[in-house]
């Protein structure tokens, strides 16, 4: 008689994850930290970039326009898309949703991912940025639309072109200094 072959039971792996983090309640919200999960898939980090350069295009013709009716409805568009990003979060932002659709489909997949909370957190200053050029334009503010456009687009120029977010970089500062306080 022959013996039945050997057999060892599957392994099986305990579902891998992340432990949590002290992270801030929201992207502007500061002041008391919550534990909430790190996002375990991450964004694409090729979506932002793709968002920075369309939001480049439309300072840049904001800056064209000037501070006239049509460079003050441009820069409302603007302030909306930032607000989408704020809200929605990157990934489901206006623009993330385009990058999504149209761009990523033509590129070649990724495996990198990155945390959405530092650019989301971009999205608020471009939105704090921008917005307060806005408003202060319409209240009649001499220049304000054009400094603040400026700004705006020196910070979403250098993420487009070199992968420099300051918005996320200020989430990461901030971050820092809130655990060395811990």
């Amino acid at each position: 008689m022959s013996t039945p072959p050997e057999t060892t039971p599957p392994q099986t792996t305990p579902p891998q994850t992340t432990p949590p983090q002290t992270t801030p309640p929201g992207p502007a919200l500061a002041g008391s930290a919550t534990t909430t999960p790190v996002p375990a898939a991450g964004i694409d980090p090729r979506g932002p970039r793709a968002g920075a350069a369309v939001t480049s295009a439309l300072l840049a013709g904001v800056l064209l326009l000037g501070d006239g009716a049509a460079g003050r409805a441009l820069l409302g568009l603007v302030v909306l898309l930032f607000a989408s990003g704020v809200l929605l979060g990157p990934a489901r932002s206006v623009l993330g949703v385009a990058y999504r659709r149209l761009v990523a489909p033509r590129l070649r997949p990724t495996t990198e991912r990155e945390d959405p909370r530092p650019p989301r957190f971009a999205q608020v200053v471009g939105l704090l940025v921008a917005g307060t050029g806005l408003a202060l334009a319409l209240l009649g503010v001499p220049g304000a639309l054009v400094v603040a456009t400026a700004l705006a687009f020196v910070a979403a120029f250098l993420n487009a072109a070199f992968g420099v977010c300051l918005g996320c970089e200020l989430y990461l500062i901030g971050l820092r200094l809130r655990t060395r306080r811990a």
